[in-house]
């Protein structure tokens, strides 16, 4: 079973309509939505949801008011500002009978437990916390495990690492032979956890200037992890002379360039069909990506065939 990520240095690239077409024409593959914090591409493979589970990740402060003794404690070492102290009046007779009542603002809490440590009364929990939902689905391309993050939430990385590990162990099950990754833009926690252990990563770019440098910060993250990339380049034709340098810049690297995809507005009718381009008939762009899956294949057989990585 081999890995196969779709990535970009930078977001609107067409990384996603490749990844949906690549799966129309690869059929028996585990797909997997790994851009957990915007997600869509079930946007256009439209899955029926077979099984859903709440993702924990990280912690948050719950202080409890029975407990706690009002010193202060956890304000005053909270570099977040996230304890909040409300002043109430416990006698409407006595001036000074009043009560503070300390609570954290879940939004601003960092999950550090910095609180927890050194609360003297013992009176703060430190529960995990729900960040997002996970789902196992069913396409008509195939299987596909993907997930929705809570607004404002953190922990995508390890959201994507439980998202390949369910693809890996469904695929131990069924025999499956590729794992499809539709990977985060640029080159933070998800993109990291995305391509860690992948067999090849291929980067999608654009001719233009920031996507040509995004595709190189792309390429020097998997170069780190050491993971073998492929290039190809989306709506080549819109500035040809880019395209050009991006081409002599793969093959200076000695990077696959596994094809060119021309401007297409077949994307968009297909899109807005929940379609993939591969499933509204021929076309230049079709027709492009047939070439560049029958490249992918060639370079996934290479690793069959016991080459380095």
């Amino acid at each position: 079973m081999k890995e196969l990520v779709i990535i970009s240095g930078k977001g609107g690239t067409g990384k996603t309509s490749l990844t949906a077409a690549l799966a129309t024409l690869a059929q028996d593959a585990i797909l997997v939505d790994a851009d957990v914090d915007a997600a869509d591409l079930h946007l256009i493979l439209d899955p029926s949801i077979l099984a859903e589970s709440d993702f924990k990740g990280g912690h948050i402060a719950v202080i409890d008011q029975e407990r706690c003794e009002q010193c202060g404690e956890c304000r005053d070492r909270c570099q977040f500002d996230a304890i909040k102290v409300d002043t109430i009046k416990v006698d409407a007779i006595k001036v000074d009978a009043i009560r503070q009542d300390f609570t954290v603002d879940q939004t601003a809490c960092e999950g550090c437990g910095v609180c927890v440590r050194f609360c003297p009364a013992d009176a703060i929990a430190f529960p995990r916390r729900v960040c997002g939902k996970w789902f196992i689905s069913d396409t008509r391309c195939g299987p596909m495990i993907h997930a929705r993050l809570g607004i404002a939430e953190e922990n995508s990385g390890k959201l994507v690492s439980l998202l390949r590990k369910e693809a890996r162990d469904m695929g131990a099950e069924t025999d499956a032979e590729l794992i499809l990754i539709d990977g985060p833009p640029g080159i933070g926690c998800p993109a990291i956890a995305s391509v860690t252990g992948a067999d090849r990563a291929l980067i999608v770019t654009e001719p233009t200037l920031s996507s040509r440098h995004d595709m190189e910060r792309a390429k020097g993250l998997c170069d780190f992890l050491n993971v073998r990339v492929m290039i190809c380049i989306n709506k080549y034709d819109i500035y040809p002379e880019m395209a050009a340098e991006i081409e002599r810049y793969a093959e200076k690297n000695g990077i696959p360039m596994v094809g060119k995809i021309p401007y297409d507005p077949v994307f968009t009718a297909a899109m807005i069909e929940k379609k993939s381009v591969m499933e509204t008939g021929l076309g230049p762009a079709a027709a492009a990506i047939s070439d560049i899956w029958k490249g992918i294949k060639e370079h996934i057989q290479e690793i069959e065939q016991g080459a380095t990585l």
